[in-house]
């Protein structure tokens, strides 16, 4: 079940991927693998579990995505998030920003593979639910043929159940973690060629890909597709997912069933003291490339942000773009 799932999964960002996030996405998909953001070990330890880890049933399938590098910490973490249900537990070894290198985790983790071996095993003995890893495909100047097969040997033979591989290398002195996520040359056939190499172990394949039909390229070579900011910046494209990618005839929701779906959820996270804008922030880009697609954007960036904003500001989006009548009551 989870294999078929990675075959489309929408990246883990941090600031972006949280459960309202998630929420939208799961009514344009409900065949994709969602993740949350990365979230650190310490965070959920002493930052409070439920504060961090509660999601909404309808969520599933989704992965909760850890930073961390203690063995230890990771065994407490997954313990604590065991009860809310999550279908995988994925180890972030491809995040390159100064705040996680500080904090020994992330990129900077694929100079230490025995290290993440250790870690995975920790979570495979706290749990029952698959333990995968996310990673580059080599930092610096590594040698991508040796180091990266050297990393994907440790993290397999510990036993992992899926490895997902942004194929980029992530500088970690030099570039932002902006830049590292544009700027270091795509390498496709590497990461076709390890996906290879490690047959039968699922690979999944991520980084720059902005179209199904790149994805679906991709699909011919790889056990799965990861996409990140295309997803995120142009959500409708996740209606089209479970027809083209899973093979289900589903129709792909229109847009006025999706805001209306989203103003009733809005209407029920605003009665537990959620603010309008932590949800519309994640809508921004629904109507991209329709007429009025520019107003729609902000009447839900400004208007959302007002002092007792609700669900109405959705219907006046969706008017927006001409569609007034069809969320009406």
């Amino acid at each position: 079940m989870m294999n078929q799932a990675r075959r489309f999964s929408v990246a883990p960002m941090i600031d972006w991927t949280d459960r309202h996030c998630r929420t939208l996405h799961r009514l344009l998909t409900r065949r994709a693998l969602l993740f949350t953001e990365m979230i650190t070990t310490g965070a959920i330890i002493h930052g409070g579990a439920e504060r961090h880890l509660a999601f909404g049933g309808h969520e599933h399938p989704v992965a909760l995505q850890l930073g961390g590098s203690d063995p230890a910490e990771l065994t407490v973490a997954i313990r604590l998030a065991e009860p809310y249900s999550y279908d995988e537990f994925n180890l972030n070894v491809g995040c390159p920003s100064d705040r996680v290198q500080s904090g020994r985790f992330g990129a900077c983790l694929m100079a230490e593979p025995e290290l993440v071996a250790d870690c995975v095993r920790a979570m495979r003995d706290a749990t029952d639910r698959p333990v995968t890893v996310k990673c580059r495909i080599g930092i610096d100047d590594q040698d991508t043929e040796e180091s990266l097969d050297r990393f994907a040997d440790a993290v397999a033979e510990a036993g992992i159940a899926a490895l997902y591989v942004h194929a980029r290398k992530a500088w970690l002195q030099g570039l932002s973690p902006k830049e590292n996520r544009t700027i270091p040359p795509l390498d496709y056939p590497r990461v076709y060629r390890l996906r290879q190499r490690l047959a039968p172990l699922p690979v999944m394949l991520n980084g720059g890909i902005e179209t199904l039909e790149q994805a679906e390229a991709h699909l011919e070579r790889m056990d799965g597709v990861m996409l990140g900011r295309a997803a995120y910046n142009n959500p409708m494209l996740l209606g089209e997912v479970d027809r083209r990618i899973f093979g289900d005839g589903r129709d792909a929701p229109d847009l006025a069933a999706v805001m209306a779906a989203m103003a009733d959820y809005a209407e029920a996270e605003l009665a537990r003291g959620v603010r309008l804008n932590a949800i519309a922030r994640h809508m921004l880009g629904l109507a991209n490339g329709r007429p009025g697609a520019r107003q729609f954007r902000q009447i839900l960036s400004v208007d959302a942000c007002r002092p007792g904003a609700g669900p109405e500001v959705f219907a006046r989006a969706l008017a927006a773009v001409g569609e007034r009548e069809l969320l009406a009551g």
